[in-house]
């Protein structure tokens, strides 16, 4: 099916705007092949008003295409330009460009005019626009006088600068004689003429150098103006000059410049008129003066100003409207206005049009004998009159064509023939311009050829519109048809478009749409096709966009964007900053897909764009990044409102660097005490930019300031100004006034003094005042410097005192102070106590009692009494130090009893008391001496068994370290263990206490025995210690056995013992490892009936101890534990510890007799009490015991 070349209109939407430019574009570049006869076609030309620089050679430029290639003639001012006879000029070969050598002799003057060029062949002629040649002018400015000019503070003033008139005109600016800018403002500002308008003068306008300066683009010249002097004098300057010129008798006073109402400086009146083409730009401009600077409001008669198109220069004084057209016709109406009146002035502006085309002749292909026409519409304003020239002659003077007929703007073709063929000129004109523009009538009989290369392959992102080209040319124009794939089956009309220049158009290219596309053009002549292809591509996706990001400044931060495309194309990503190119600077590192800045600054703040192309699309993601740091400092310190003791501190803030400001911290430094010391004053909102201070008197202020935000602080402003209040009498006394004797006759009274800030003034001092506190003295008193202490001499030993520190300065007295008790010195105590009793109650604990001493007799602060007490040793000469040293313990306040904690049973003691006031201690009480009684022992030194045989065991131990009395006996106390952890009856035997040897009989052979064995003395039975022993193997047995028939070694019986052992084994191992976790195993269930005697307590009836439990046959024993070799056992240490009483020299006793005193001296260290192993169970120990 054919598609129709001119398809039905439809409307297209927004999106497919790009598209129908690019169909323009390819539309406009249909032109008949070079290789085919044509008439002329000006290709390039130069501009109509051609400016140029008179130092250089003048290229006039003209370029034609044609068929035959035309040949090129020139007119100048109307009249035929024979370039052969002018050696400066020559022209390009194949070309119509013209080039006038002037720089080695002649004037480009010579040559200015009105140049037409005109290319022909035998088709036709066609002719460039009129080009008007003109050399660039930078004249001098002429010479004059200029006069200085003086005016007062406040008047008006114009400096005309009237620069030369040059081609093109200049750019003015004003500058001073360093070539600086002079700066503009509302007040001062230049006009569009170039004069500078000051709309009043201020004494800082003074100088000498005003000058005007007009910059030549086009040579690139600057002529400047003579300098002008502008002076400005106040009022007062101007009487004392009218003063010094008048004589005494005559009076004239310069009055103020006084304030006035606006009046325009430029335009004059009050309307004026403006005109304007179409399409520049329209400026309006209104400048006044007066006094305050007037301020300049510009508003549309009946309308509105155009948003888009209206922009305001020069501080409002210059109105301009871009791309102006008719519409913007109308009055326009400028406002000045200051504090007494306004003024306005309304401007009548008219746009007027040189020539626009509405439709422009576009050259015309035909077959012989076909039909056409030309058409040349245009507008402006006056309306442009038509005209038509055929090869460059007016029409109605060339040669006459039957085929063509004239209907104003349009030439209508019928039946052409060959000798039809010809270029048109349509000249549209009106005061302001004109318009040309050449079109063709090419009259061939051509068959179709299609211009597209061959096998082109296109490839476009899925889902986008696809344009597929078949640029074609045929006379009579061809038809177009498109076919898909090689069945050529041909394409719908509701799916593509066909366009008018052959692309096919597929307008939502999908995957399926990939393949071979043929185009097939025909006329009457014949038929040609052109194969295309067409390939569908992924489009380009990015799957994590970066994301916005708040950095503090000087990290680093990273951006990610990552990019999925058709792996096809080829991905290019470019990292851009607010649209632009990223910083040449080593901190921004770009890899794969992420970009990292470190260091980051200020300036690396805005938006961070990924751009991902590839040759076939684009893709692009932004985020903005945010740097933010601590505030800058606060700056602009200043103190306002001040008073004797307030003052008001003002700031302004720093930048806050992208996080908002929370608080200001204010700080003061006192220079004249503490110079350099900065404290805190206050904290105020950080909304605030003020703020009261509170100030103390006779101090040298100065104030810094500083930010906080969610950051952290700023570093601190500069200081402010400093700022001395007024002296004044102090406002509060020393604090801290204590009065104690550092010897028995004197009192000793101190104070924390004043620091200088809380001075309030100079010469700081103290009056230091005392009595006695029982007394009637009067109240004795010393004015002191500014020190801390005072000594009061020759006072009674231990009297209180009333005592009170003032502080004053040169300007008064503080408050009067508050009074304070003390004591002169204190003196050893003179008396000890009396009485002293001593009562037993145990063997390691006494009760002491004593009387105490007369109030009067302490001479000082009573702190307790203090007990020495010690070990004596009767009857010995030679007594070790470190027995005999002396422990004490003091019982605090009034206390007059004790308890005595710690005593070795069976010792005898000695004590005495003292009293103890802040002095120290006073004389001992005479000493006491008693005895503490019996006690149990501690256990047995050791235990050893030696000597083991078949039916007996020896043991051998040594006596307790701590007999704590007379030892009475032994008890030894021993049963069987059987294979099974049992525990066979017990033999209680009683042994002298004059033995360290013992050995048991009768005993049976090969079993293992469990021993008991403790000392006792009248006050009891001390701790025990144990120990397990072996009896040996009857050897004769063992010799019968082996004469019996040993199965032993029968395979069978060999193969069932190593079985059963592998199972004991895995028995033991699991019995280890649930011993270890706390678990039971039936033995052991066994064994929890019974109990160890170490730990359950004799039975009554029977005297009997429990049960054996495993706990002592597989792990270290609590009391003692089995050794090595030798089998000796440690006894257990079970004295009696201060420890147990408080804490340890320092201990306290109530009442009661608790212990809250305090105990010196040294003990002798004794072994510890426990096992002497942590050794955990092996498997070796849980063997042994089924022995």
């Amino acid at each position: 099916m054919q598609l129709k070349i001119m398809p039905k209109k439809k409307r297209l939407p927004a999106g497919r705007v790009a598209l129908i430019l690019f169909l323009c574009q390819m539309i406009s570049a249909l032109e008949v092949p070079l290789d085919l006869v044509q008439p002329p076609t000006i290709t390039q030309q130069s501009p109509k008003d051609y400016i140029i620089d008179p130092r250089e050679n003048i290229v006039i430029q003209c370029e034609a295409k044609g068929k035959p290639p035309p040949s090129f003639s020139w007119t100048r001012n109307g009249t035929h330009f024979d370039i052969d006879k002018d050696p400066l000029v020559t022209m390009k070969p194949g070309s119509g460009t013209l080039t006038i050598n002037i720089m080695n002799e002649g004037k480009a003057e010579t040559y200015e005019g009105v140049y037409q060029c005109t290319a022909r062949n035998e088709r036709g002629a066609a002719i460039s626009n009129n080009i008007v040649v003109r050399p660039s002018r930078s004249p001098l400015w002429t010479k004059e006088k200029l006069e200085p000019i003086t005016l007062r503070n406040g008047q008006s003033l114009v400096l005309p600068c009237r620069p030369p008139l040059g081609l093109p005109p200049p750019i003015i600016f004003w500058m001073d004689n360093s070539f600086q800018r002079l700066p503009q403002s509302e007040r001062v500002s230049q006009g569009l003429n170039g004069d500078l308008y000051f709309s009043n003068v201020l004494p800082e306008d003074t100088r000498e150098d005003y000058i005007c300066y007009a910059r030549f683009n086009h040579t690139q010249t600057i002529q400047q103006k003579q300098p002008i002097s502008v002076k400005v004098i106040s009022v007062d300057e101007l009487n004392d000059t009218i003063a010094a010129n008048l004589s005494d008798t005559e009076f004239y006073s310069a009055k103020p410049n006084r304030e006035r109402p606006p009046t325009f400086l430029t335009p004059e009146g009050n309307t004026s008129n403006k005109e304007e083409l179409r399409g520049n730009v329209l400026s309006l401009e209104c400048i006044a003066e007066g006094l305050p600077t007037p301020v300049i409001y510009w508003i549309k008669e009946d309308g509105m100003l155009p948003t888009n198109r209206t922009f305001y220069r020069n501080f409002k004084k210059t109105l301009q409207i871009i791309q102006v057209s008719e519409a913007d016709s109308g009055n326009y109406q400028c406002i000045a206005k200051n504090a007494l009146g306004a003024i306005h002035h309304t401007i009548s502006v008219t746009v007027k049009a040189a020539p626009y085309w509405i439709l422009a002749p576009q050259n015309l292909v035909l077959s012989p004998g076909e039909d056409g026409t030309l058409i040349c519409r245009a507008n402006g304003n006056p309306k442009p009159r038509i005209s038509w020239l055929s090869n460059g002659v007016p029409i109605e003077i060339a040669p006459n064509d039957p085929s063509r007929k004239i209907d104003g703007d349009t030439i209508i073709f019928s039946n052409v023939q060959e000798r039809s063929s010809a270029v048109y000129q349509c000249n549209a004109s009106n005061e302001y311009g004109y318009l040309l523009a050449n079109a063709f009538v090419n009259v061939l009989a051509e068959p179709p050829r299609i211009l597209t290369s061959a096998n082109t392959l296109y490839q476009v992102i899925a889902n986008r519109p696809a344009l597929l080209d078949c640029a074609f040319f045929g006379s009579p124009l061809p038809t177009i048809e498109w076919f898909k794939g090689a069945k050529g089956s041909a394409l719908r009309d509701d799916i593509y478009v066909l366009h008018e220049n052959g692309t096919l158009e597929i307008p939502v290219a999908q995957k399926d749409s990939t393949g071979t596309y043929t185009c097939v053009a025909r006329n009457k002549l014949g038929m040609a096709k052109n194969e295309v292809h067409l390939e569908i591509k992924d489009p380009t996706r990015i799957i994590k966009q970066p994301e916005y990001a708040v950095v503090q400044r000087g990290s680093t931060v990273s951006f990610e964007c990552k990019v999925k495309h058709d792996h096809t194309l080829t991905l290019t990503i470019t990292w851009l900053k607010d649209n632009g190119e990223l910083p040449s600077d080593g901190r921004f590192t770009v890899d794969k897909d992420h970009l990292e800045v470190a260091d980051v600054r200020d300036s690396d703040g805005g938006a961070y764009t990924c751009v991902a192309n590839t040759t076939l699309d684009m893709v692009s993601a932004s985020a903005v990044l945010s740097v933010v740091d601590v505030p800058n400092p606060p700056f602009d310190l200043e103190l306002t409102d001040q008073l004797d003791k307030s003052v008001q501190l003002s700031w302004t803030p720093g930048d806050d660097n992208n996080s908002p400001i929370i608080e200001f911290i204010i700080e003061y430094e006192d220079a004249m005490h503490e110079a350099g010391l900065w404290h805190h004053q206050t904290k105020v909102s950080g909304m605030q930019t003020t703020a009261q201070l509170k100030l103390s008197p006779y101090v040298n202020y100065s104030f810094r300031v500083m930010a906080v935000n969610s950051l952290g602080r700023s570093l601190p402003s500069e200081p402010s100004e400093q700022y001395l209040t007024k002296a004044a009498e102090p406002d509060t006394n020393p604090t801290a006034v204590e009065g104690l004797g550092s010897e028995p006759d004197n009192l000793v009274i101190t104070w924390k003094p004043l620091n200088g800030f809380e001075s309030n003034g100079p010469g700081l001092q103290y009056k230091v005042s005392w009595r006695q506190k029982d007394g009637d003295d009067e109240w004795a008193s010393v004015v002191v410097a500014n020190v801390s202490k005072y000594i009061v001499s020759g006072t009674p030993t231990f009297v209180p005192y009333l005592i009170k520190v003032q502080a004053l300065n040169d300007v008064g007295f503080a408050p009067e102070p508050a009074v304070v008790r003390g004591h002169s010195g204190e003196d050893l105590p003179m008396v000890a106590p009396g009485n002293v009793r001593v009562n037993v109650v145990n063997s390691t604990l006494a009760e002491v009692h004593w009387d105490p001493v007369p109030p009067k007799s302490i001479r000082g602060h009573l702190q307790g009494y203090r007990i020495y007490y010690w070990k004596a040793q009767e009857g010995s000469l030679k007594r070790n130090r470190r027995h005999i040293e002396k422990k004490i313990l003091t019982f605090q306040d009034s206390k007059t009893h004790g308890m005595l904690p710690g005593l070795e049973p069976f010792s005898h003691y000695a004590l005495n008391v003292r009293v103890v006031n802040g002095k120290g201690e006073g004389p001992a009480s005479p000493d006491r001496v008693f005895n503490t009684p019996e006690g149990v022992p501690s256990a047995p030194s050791s235990l050893k068994i030696v000597n083991p045989t078949l039916d007996s065991l020896t043991l051998e131990w040594d006596p307790p370290s701590r007999p704590n009395g007379i030892l009475t006996e032994y008890t030894l106390k021993y049963q069987p263990i059987n294979s099974t952890h049992e525990l066979g009856p017990l033999v209680d035997l009683k042994i002298p206490a004059n033995k360290t040897r013992w050995t048991l009989k009768n005993l049976n052979f090969s079993t293992r025995y469990k021993f008991y064995f403790y000392a006792q003395t009248a006050a009891g039975s001390g701790s025990q210690i144990t120990e397990e022993a072996v009896t040996t193997v009857d050897e004769g047995k063992l010799a019968m056995a082996s004469r019996q028939v040993d199965i032993a070694t029968q395979g069978w019986f060999i193969g069932l013992m190593c079985a059963v052992a592998l199972l004991i084994l895995i028995l033991l191992i699991v019995c280890f490892i649930r011993r270890n976790k706390g678990g039971k195993y039936p033995v052991k269930e066994k064994e929890d009936a019974h109990a160890d005697p170490e730990i359950q307590p004799m039975k009554e009836d029977d005297g009997t101890f429990g049960e054996y439990s495993d706990a002592e046959d597989h792990k270290p024993l609590k009391k003692g534990s089995r050794t090595p070799s030798d089998r000796t056992v440690k006894k257990e240490d079970s004295d009696d510890s201060l420890v147990d009483y408080g804490e340890g020299v320092n201990g306290q006793f109530n009442e009661d007799g608790s212990f809250i005193g305090q105990y010196s001296g040294k003990k002798e260290k004794e072994p510890a009490e426990g096992n002497e192993s942590s050794e955990a169970p092996s498997p070796v120990n849980a063997m042994n015991s089924f022995v």
